[in-house]
């Protein structure tokens, strides 16, 4: 009954591969779609491979990208926070169950739980869904929790926030890298750009789509 109303399979086996890994998941997290490993990729090709760089990970539900990072930069430094406790909870525990003990999480809105503390880099899945997105007709969404999602008329709202505050955060020759829907992507471009973010790039998925983007701040390159 539960999958005839909609309900996702991830949430009825409790689990999702993402990245070659088996992640638990719950309501109370997004469910981590492959589209999203393009981010790990394009991390992947900013951090030396030995290096012991700190990365920050915002809203990072059930643990996918600050997980994958840690499995493929273990000597790195991974703070990952998320506003759901539940869902903390839930990354932590895929964290425990792979071997991952160089990630740390915490409760908090966007740049908050890193007040006072900079990063390397910056990696976040924001919400970027806006109000009568088509999307919103698929009933698996219904099932997903909003606040990890919805973002505003244009689905911005979050990642304007991040583009406008997140240089302080981010030591010398620091990226921000950011995934977001394919009709976004000039709109993205645009806010980095005025925000002072230069070296900006966009990427494209598996299917064509441009999904991600990556920029560095003025203030960040002196």
């Amino acid at each position: 009954m539960r999958r005839y109303a909609g309900e996702p399979v991830a949430y009825l086996t409790g689990t999702r591969e993402f990245w070659s890994m088996e992640l638990d998941v719950s309501p109370a997290t997004l469910i981590p779609r492959p589209e999203t490993e393009l981010l790990i990729e394009l991390a992947l090709e900013c951090i030396p491979a030995n290096s012991r760089w700190t990365i920050f990970d915002i809203g990072t539900g059930c643990g996918a990208i600050a997980l994958a990072l840690a499995k493929e930069r273990p000597r790195c430094r991974i703070i990952a926070s998320d506003c759901c406790v539940d869902a903390l909870q839930i990354a932590d525990k895929n964290a425990k169950k792979h071997g991952l003990s160089r990630v740390e999480f915490r409760a908090g809105r966007w740049l908050a739980p890193f007040m006072g503390e900079r990063a390397h880099i910056i990696v976040t899945n924001p919400p970027y869904v806006g109000q009568g997105d088509p999307h919103l007709g698929d009933p698996a969404l219904n099932f997903e929790p909003a606040h990890a999602l919805l973002a505003g008329r244009d689905g911005l709202d979050g990642i304007r926030h991040l583009i406008r505050h997140a240089h302080p955060y981010l030591h010398g020759n620091g990226w921000l890298l950011l995934e977001h829907s394919h009709e976004q992507a000039g709109a993205v471009t645009r806010l980095m750009r005025r925000g002072g973010y230069r070296h900006i790039s966009t990427h494209r998925d598996y299917a064509g789509c441009e999904r991600a983007s990556r920029g560095r701040h003025l203030s960040s390159l002196q």
